[in-house]
């Protein structure tokens, strides 16, 4: 079994896939647990000819492992572990602690979650726990221990999966014990309820505390809460969660020494986000689940904002896509199907931004269950399916490209500020309005530069910006203080920053800046906001200036009553209750430049505004190629610092038509050489090795 180094150590890049699987990871959550020992032939028959080499296993099964208190089976177990190991197929063994047992919420029912009615959620659902649950804990435990030792020198194991998708479904309890266990969590982190309540104001209609035990969580009530407090809950939960997990990674740590241990991340579930950027230094291999959404016809751009997001807190290390799906899911109101070769695309996006795997979930369909609609490898139809002939040759075209393992993904010149404080933060408590949220503008941008095929980084602001030519601060609704002065710096160096509307307006607090919006940024931008218009629904504001040429642009859900200070102005509004006032201004700054946008712009103005950037600030395409195309290059790591490190080019069109693109080498997936002036397929993915020159 291979040496376990944690990814915190200085650890050459591409070591820690051969823990996982022998080129790229391929396959997904396996339940054999719901199927007759029968089926498990075919399956790994199956599994072969697909080309699968890693699997998620046991995710739900305490119930079926520990069958009575202190009582445990392991025979199923221990079979399609040997079988799996005897196919060599790698095994991401999960701690089951996502399911607790009927018995144990029979006998227990305390650690369940409460809702904010006060209301204690019963059995018949999944993660039914609370992570301050001393009882769900020692339990919880109790099975880790178990498993580890059962199976800590098993061939098959290459990794432990932690529970499973912590927080999707206990991302908030409002109980007693988790009301006292935020109480010590506040008197930690501040100390003196004096502290707390000039954090908070809590002066506001007369909240003033003399005693951390007069807080209670958040529970329901006719008004709305304190902003600070539901920030900090917020916070609460994600350390909770997070502690948690630590928990279950000591015991299997102290256990099994050697293997590498992660949990699946959602990057993107906002309602109930989790702070990843600070969980990413505590796994030893970032790993992310993730879906489309049917009703986003640009599904793919959302994807590629996802991926950036998490290569971002991998620290540019390749990474896990632990979760995704072949096809329809099971749980939004309507399920779309992918179209054929989509299932393709989507995979090989993710590995283009860095992933080093991509698993489904799940291998075989359910046949009972609430996801028994939710798409898989084997679907119920068999495996005589397109889903299933798509997976296959996938595991061929991963083959093909196995030499791409290990490498990372070329440097941005364009990054993306997001912040799960800053969204937490715009989440919580009332706003000026209901129609902005912290991924609208992001997103927007991310898509609009993709399709002009220029490479992106999502990153926390307190990252380093040295390298990059250009940085966006859409909707960073909270910026620390440090992160602003990191952003003046970085300008005044000859970087160029644009903010949007409705940032840098608290403090890490959630406690409004006074002096004029954008408090934190104000001076950097050289602008004044004294008030906010916020659109009502489907109204628009106009938009023309030196920066629109002969046209107008469009600002929609918002607009901002802004005076200028030492920026000039670009743009101004044409219509709505501002008209004749700024819009959008530019400030150079030292060698740099900041610019401010008081509104949302619609997409094409977004475009319009992006390639004004990209003329300022000299930006370039990772290749010359029709829009549309997306492009990312990965290059590989090595130590010869006189030969050029080996790239490859991948190129992916969502498009209905051919997208010609100027590169040359040899395209992986084809096995053909691309030529200069050369097109991609509709539909198509190329992965080109590109010559050296």
């Amino acid at each position: 079994m291979t040496d376990f180094v944690s990814r915190s150590a200085d650890v050459p890049v591409g070591t820690t896939f051969p823990w996982i699987a022998d080129g790229f990871a391929l396959g997904g959550d396996y339940s054999p647990e719901q199927w007759p020992e029968s089926v498990w032939v075919e399956d790994i028959a199956l599994m072969t000819e697909a080309g699968v080499n890693s699997l998620n296993v046991g995710v739900f099964s305490w119930g079926l492992l520990e069958i009575a208190d202190g009582v445990f089976d392991w025979g199923w177990l221990d079979r399609i572990m040997d079988l799996l190991a005897e196919a060599g197929i790698g095994v991401n063994l999960a701690t089951p602690t996502a399911a607790p047992p009927m018995w144990l919420m029979q006998a227990h029912p305390e650690i369940a979650t409460v809702n904010q009615h006060g209301v204690r959620n019963s059995q018949g659902g999944r993660l039914g726990w609370y992570p301050s649950s001393a009882t769900f804990r020692r339990y919880a435990l109790r099975m880790v221990e178990a498993i580890a030792t059962r199976y800590a020198t098993h061939p098959a194991l290459k990794l432990w999966h932690v529970s499973n998708e912590l927080g999707n479904e206990n991302a908030h309890s409002y109980d007693d014990e988790t009301g006292r266990a935020w109480q010590v969590w506040l008197e930690k982190k501040f100390g003196t309820i004096e502290a707390l309540n000039d954090a908070w104001g809590s002066a506001f209609w007369g909240h003033h505390y003399t005693a951390f035990t007069q807080i209670v969580p958040p529970r329901y009530t006719s008004t709305s809460h304190n902003p600070g407090l539901l920030l900090d809950f917020e916070r609460f939960t994600s350390d909770a969660l997070l502690d948690y997990y630590l928990a279950e990674r000591e015991v299997l740590r102290r256990v099994t020494p050697n293997i590498p241990i992660t949990t699946n991340f959602m990057v993107q579930n906002h309602p109930n986000g989790l702070d990843y950027a600070r969980w990413a230094t505590d796994v030893d291999l970032v790993a992310n689940d993730h879906y489309t959404m049917g009703n986003d016809p640009e599904t793919y751009g959302e994807l590629a904002f996802s991926a950036d997001r998490v290569r971002g807190m991998s620290g540019g290390d390749p990474w896990l896509l632990i979760e995704h799906s072949t096809s329809a899911v099971n749980w939004q109101p309507r399920n779309r199907a992918k179209a054929p070769g989509e299932l393709t695309r989507n995979s090989l996006a993710h590995i283009a931004r860095g992933a080093d795997g991509a698993l489904f979930f799940q291998w075989r369909q359910s046949t009972a269950g609430s996801e028994q609609f939710h798409s898989s490898v084997v679907p119920h139809a068999g495996a005589r399916t397109k889903i299933f002939r798509e997976v296959t040759a996938l595991g061929k075209t991963l083959q093909g490209i196995r030499e791409v393992v290990g490498s990372r993904v070329q440097p941005s010149q364009v990054a993306i500020l997001f912040d799960y404080h800053s969204a937490m933060a715009l989440k919580s408590g009332a706003k000026p309005t209901i129609d902005v949220n912290s991924l609208d503008v992001a997103l927007a941008m991310h898509r609009e530069l993709t399709a002009r095929g220029i490479q992106v980084d999502v990153v926390h602001p307190s990252s380093p910006l040295a390298g990059y030519t250009a940085v966006l601060a859409p909707t960073l609704f909270l910026l620390a203080a440090a992160d602003a002065a990191s952003l003046s710096s970085y300008v005044e160096n000859g970087g160029h920053l644009v903010v949007t509307s409705f940032s840098g307006i608290v403090t890490e607090h959630n406690r409004v800046i006074e002096g004029g919006y954008p408090g934190a940024l104000r001076d950097l931008l050289g602008v004044r906001v004294e008030e906010f218009f916020p659109l009502f629904e489907g109204d628009t504001v106009g938009l023309a200036g030196d920066i629109t040429g002969d046209g107008s642009w469009t600002g929609t859900i918002w607009s901002e009553l802004m005076e200028v200070t030492t920026a000039s102005v670009v743009a101004r509004y044409t219509s709505g209750e501002l008209a004749g006032l700024p819009s959008i201004t530019l400030r150079e700054v030292g060698a740099g430049t900041a610019q401010y946008v008081s509104t949302q712009l619609d997409r094409p103005s977004t475009g319009a505004l992006l390639d004004l950037l990209i003329d300022r600030a000299g930006l370039t395409p990772v290749a010359p190629a029709d829009r549309g195309l997306e492009l990312v290059r990965r290059v590989a790591v090595t130590t010869d610092t006189d030969a050029a490190p080996t790239t490859w080019l991948f190129a992916i069109n969502h498009s209905s038509g051919p997208l010609a693109l100027d590169a040359t080498g040899l395209d992986l997936v084809s096995g053909t050489r691309f030529t200069s002036g050369g097109s991609v397929a509709a539909g198509a993915v190329a992965v080109i090795r590109e010559d050296t020159v």
